[in-house]
């Protein structure tokens, strides 16, 4: 078999969504698994809709997901050349022809057929004209009128399509722009594409391409066509069903290994194994074990294993990643050291980066904001004593999670009060809230200043009251 070569085509007509970028995922995963080569180009013959904008969009996406591309890229609007060419051999081969039927025409020919109970395909009025190339003329494909073309797919096996099913479809528009279908073809045949892998809802474009290589006297690429994604309620993947970009994901704090991971879930599995490695993913992705049913989005088993992904990265590194989410918060990035050992306390609890740069909040501020309720409940005059100890213990105890245990739990016994009566008050003192990681970890991060100015604040609140 030649060196494997894979292609992801998006057009640059918005952001990269979880569809595209599972595609783009499969395709690369491919090309690594077996050695070969991936290819980016851009699909922008649509003059209107595409944006340079998109461009940069996807290409920021495709690098965080680290889909680094082999080749390109490519734009198909810097290759308008290379269809002329393809086009003017078809057409003196007398595989291609020329029609000069109006849109008005073809629309009065789609009523008329759609009336008679017949496909509303082009009914061939120009096939043997012989025109030549004109104004206002397109160039359409000469299909033969009877016969199958089968694909065999690497997914779904064997998928036969009638050739009465297929009409003679455009290959060059009247203003002299390649449709899709001859656009890629001649595409994957210049550049050497071995494998095209993409979304099922490409498969009934594929006869036509087929169709095109033999006119073309070129062997087609092999053929996967991989199930769609749903929303979790089984209709089409959409943002109603919380579906974001790739790049939106980033910015909500998703990490790329995670975000890679269950992608390639989607649709594909090894056993019952749910956690990849990107170097796990590359040694197993076989296009045999891609499902053949359609995968469905689960945006709460994203978070899941999101969260897993944050728990298995390195504190340091995971440390800088949280920084842009601690400005946008506006929130003071503090010495690398202290906010490795911040991040620690809170990084078993989070989901996202945005959620651990929330939780990160009380470690940073000068002073903590009380949560009203927790307030009144927790920092009451009953607490003023017990604070007022807690202050002169605190100024002279080792600030470890063991001796912190021991003085509060010292105090506990000697006050006759529970743990909990002491503990969450001094929660509240030092984080505003009722909710947080273990109080004598939260004690030893902080430090025994930060630790004794919240409690004399707390102090004066109480004695305010």
């Amino acid at each position: 078999m030649k060196s494997v070569k894979t292609r992801f085509p998006p057009s640059p007509t918005g952001h990269l969504h979880l569809g595209g970028a599972r595609t783009a995922l499969f395709n690369w995963l491919f090309a690594r698994h077996h050695g070969g080569t991936f290819v980016l180009r851009f699909e922008d013959t649509d003059r209107e809709r595409s944006r340079q904008e998109y461009v940069d969009s996807i290409r920021e996406a495709l690098e965080w997901l680290g889909l680094y591309w082999d080749e390109g890229p490519y734009f198909q609007s810097e290759r308008l050349e290379v269809y002329r060419e393809y086009a003017r051999r078809l057409y003196e081969e007398g595989k291609a022809y020329y029609c000069e039927c109006s849109p008005e025409e073809l629309e009065q020919k789609r009523r008329e057929a759609l009336a008679a109970g017949r496909k509303p395909g082009y009914d061939g009025t120009c096939r043997d004209k012989n025109l030549p190339p004109g104004p206002g003329r397109v160039l359409r494909l000469r299909v033969p009128e009877t016969g199958t073309t089968v694909v065999e797919d690497l997914i779904r096996g064997a998928v036969a399509f009638d050739h009465r099913e297929i009409d003679d479809f455009i290959l060059v528009r009247s203003d002299g722009t390649p449709t899709y279908q001859f656009a890629v073809v001649v595409d994957d045949l210049t550049m050497g594409i071995t494998h095209v892998i993409r979304g099922d809802d490409h498969l009934s474009n594929t006869p036509k391409q087929i169709l095109l290589y033999e006119a073309l006297g070129a062997e087609p690429p092999h053929f996967a066509h991989v199930p769609m994604i749903l929303g979790p309620d089984g209709t089409r993947l959409s943002k109603r069903h919380g579906a974001l970009s790739i790049l939106a994901y980033r910015d909500e704090g998703y990490l790329p290994q995670a975000l890679r991971n269950y992608l390639v879930r989607l649709g594909w599995s090894y056993g019952d194994q749910e956690i990849f490695t990107l170097e796990e993913m590359i040694a197993k992705f076989d296009l045999t074990r891609v499902n053949k049913s359609a995968a469905r989005f689960d945006p709460d088993k994203l978070l899941a294993i999101n969260a897993h992904w944050l728990r298995a990265t390195p504190t340091p590194e995971l440390a800088e990643e949280v920084k842009p989410f601690l400005v946008r918060l506006g929130l003071p990035v503090p010495e690398k050291a202290y906010l490795v050992e911040a991040l620690e306390t809170v990084k078993p609890r989070a989901r996202t980066l945005l959620e651990a740069a929330e939780m990160l909040a009380f470690y940073l501020v000068e002073e903590v904001t009380y949560d009203p309720k927790a307030a009144e409940k927790f920092l009451t005059p009953e607490m003023e004593p017990v604070f007022e100890r807690l202050v002169r213990e605190l100024a002279g105890v080792e600030f470890s999670d063991e001796a912190l245990e021991r003085l509060f739990r010292g105090l506990s016994e000697e006050l006759g009060l529970k743990l909990k009566k002491i503990a969450q008050p001094v929660r509240v003192a030092l984080t505003g809230k009722t909710v947080s990681p273990g109080l004598f970890e939260v004690m030893r991060v902080l430090g025994r200043e930060r630790v004794l100015r919240r409690l004399q604040r707390a102090l004066e609140f109480i004695r305010k009251r």
